[in-house]
Formats: C-alpha cells, sequence, structure tokens
C-alpha cells in the first residue's frame, strides 16, 4: 500500500467512471439474466458494502434479493434458481472463492471483477467486468465505484426502474468528483481537522446509502489506520448517540435521512462536531457540495470522495 499511489487512483476517478459512462452507453454489458426466482449477491469488504444497497434497491423494485458476506457459514444452499452474483474486484479473495464454489454447475453465476480471466471468472456462467483499471496504491477506491455502477446497471437489468438514469448518473459523478479534486484546497484542510479527533471519526448515511458510511470508514481505517466506525442515520439514535456523552465526537455526515433532524438535536445539545457532504445542515461546523449532491446515484459514486482525500491527507502526514 502507497499513498501517494492512493492519491493517484483518486485523481483518476473521473477519467474512469466517464469511460465507464461511455462503455454502459455502448452496451459494454450483453447480458441476459437467465431464469431465476430470486438473487444472492456474495462479497467481502467494498464488495459487500456495494453489494448489501443495490440488494435493497432489488428487494425494494419485489426482486427477492440478499447480499451476503461470502465468509458466512448460513448461506443459501446451492439451488438452480437462484441468481449468484460473485462480487471481487481482483477476482481472487478466498472467501467469496469458496462460497461460489458450491453454486458453480449448480445455478447461474456471474462474476464481478476487474479480472475477466481470474479464479473467481472460471467459477462464473458469465462476467461482467468493472474497467476500472489497476490501483496502483492497493486500495480499493476506483474499483468500489465501478462496482456500484456495474451492479446497479446489472440491477437495472433484473428489474428495470432501480436504476434508469445510471449512465448520466455516472458522468455527473465524473463532473462531481472533478469538481471535489480540484476545488480540495479551499475545503480540505479545514474538514481533515474538523474530523481529526483524539477518539477517532464517525461517519453516518441513510439507509439507502448505507455503502458510502462503510466505505469512507474503511478509507479512513485502511491508509491512515485511523479509528473510524460507519452507522446508519436512523439507528445512530439507537446504538451511537451514548458517545457523544463521553467523547470528543466527529461527524462526516452524508445527509438525506427522515431521521437526521434527531440526529442533529443530540449533537447540538452536547457539542459534537459534524461535518455535512452534498447539503447545508443546520448545526454542521461545515459542509462540502458537489455538482449533482441532490441525486442519489450521484451521491453514491461522489460523496465517499470527501472521506477518501481526508484519508490521502492524513496518511501522508503520518
Amino acid at each position: 500500500m502507497d499513498p501517494a499511489g492512493y492519491l493517484a487512483d483518486l485523481e483518476r476517478i473521473p477519467d474512469t467512471l466517464a469511460a465507464l459512462a461511455d462503455a454502459l452507453d455502448d452496451g459494454f454489458l450483453p447480458f441476459e439474466a437467465p431464469s431465476h426466482d430470486r438473487v444472492l449477491l456474495l462479497g467481502m469488504g467494498s464488495s459487500a458494502y456495494a453489494a448489501g444497497v443495490v440488494a435493497a434497491r432489488l428487494r425494494h423494485a419485489g426482486v427477492d434479493a440478499v447480499a451476503e458476506l461470502a465468509s458466512s457459514d448460513l448461506l443459501p444452499p446451492p439451488d438452480p434458481r437462484t441468481l449468484v452474483v460473485a462480487v471481487s474486484a481482483s477476482g481472487r479473495s478466498a472467501e467469496t472463492l469458496a462460497a461460489t464454489a458450491p453454486h458453480a454447475g449448480v445455478a447461474p453465476v456471474v462474476a464481478v471483477t476487474e479480472d475477466p480471466a481470474g479464479p473467481l471468472a472460471d467459477l462464473a456462467t458469465g462476467v461482467l467486468p468493472l474497467l476500472a483499471g489497476p490501483e496502483d496504491g492497493g486500495v480499493a477506491c476506483r474499483s468500489y465505484r465501478h462496482t456500484l455502477a456495474v451492479l446497479l446497471a446489472l440491477a437495472e437489468r433484473l428489474a428495470p426502474g432501480v436504476a434508469p438514469a445510471l449512465t448520466a448518473g455516472c458522468r455527473t459523478a465524473a463532473v462531481a468528483t472533478a469538481h471535489l479534486l480540484d476545488t480540495r484546497d479551499g475545503w480540505l484542510p479545514g474538514v481533515a481537522d474538523r474530523l481529526a479527533g483524539p477518539q477517532g471519526s464517525w461517519v453516518v448515511a441513510p439507509a439507502r446509502r448505507l455503502a458510502s458510511a462503510q466505505q469512507s470508514a474503511l478509507m479512513l481505517r485502511e491508509g491512515p489506520r485511523r479509528p473510524s466506525h460507519a452507522c446508519e442515520t436512523g439507528d445512530w439514535s439507537h446504538v451511537d448517540v451514548y458517545l457523544t456523552k463521553t467523547l470528543d465526537y466527529r461527524m462526516l455526515l452524508l445527509p438525506g435521512s427522515a431521521y437526521q433532524p434527531e440526529l442533529m438535536r443530540w449533537v447540538a445539545e452536547r457539542g459534537s462536531t459534524v461535518v455535512a457532504v452534498g447539503a447545508d445542515v443546520e448545526g454542521a461546523a461545515a459542509a462540502v457540495r458537489y455538482p449533482g449532491d441532490d441525486v442519489d446515484d450521484v451521491r453514491l459514486l461522489t460523496e465517499t470522495t470527501v472521506a477518501e482525500l481526508v484519508a490521502a491527507r492524513w496518511w501522508a502526514a503520518s
């Protein structure tokens, strides 16, 4: 893992997202879903985060879909009527390979991976490439976004209407990410300082974008090795509010939940520090805005950039 390489990977995001949008326009997913009754998404880490959001969207559209950690020993048994979507950017995650293997030859298996010739692809009946390119920093940042986009494209095939404006969302996210990169000298120092709490930092997001909080917290742990944890906005008042009473609590808030006012009431009463991304939030110490930050697909593909750049700054200084 390399901090300079990681920053370079982040700086390539606008180009690779725009190229992915071009590929989506050109129909690079020539995928016809086999007949199935249910969808099982398998992955680890960032792959699992992305899969969780997409499975929730499919369920909302009426599809029997679930995302599971590939490491679980309570996975559904192989079934010819289950469409298995195995997600691993490297195509070599040991847990995902082990979880997928029993389904190979029994159920239709789609591999979502950067390596269409890797061992995960060997287990699959179809392969969807990520087109993210190598990540020289050793951290899944571009591949995380591409995983989200490719899974959303697949979900749109399975249930039209799940992500009907995905290509436009990718293009806007490319512009939005470029904006955050180009303006970072103005917002990044202050945001990084506000989030650098002595006990760590927390990232909070609505359930529909929980992956953004999970990925953001992971970036703060993986590179600079700082304590950071993710929470869902509504659940925060049930599981994390207690920490504001005893800790110097620093929160990166990804807005949009109906339960956000209750959260902001607690943090205001207890003097916690909140930085908002993608909206102006009353009571927040700072807000970072970007083009298209009122569109859900754009948020999913863009908002982690703030935590990623904070992580790059902390990592370089460590």
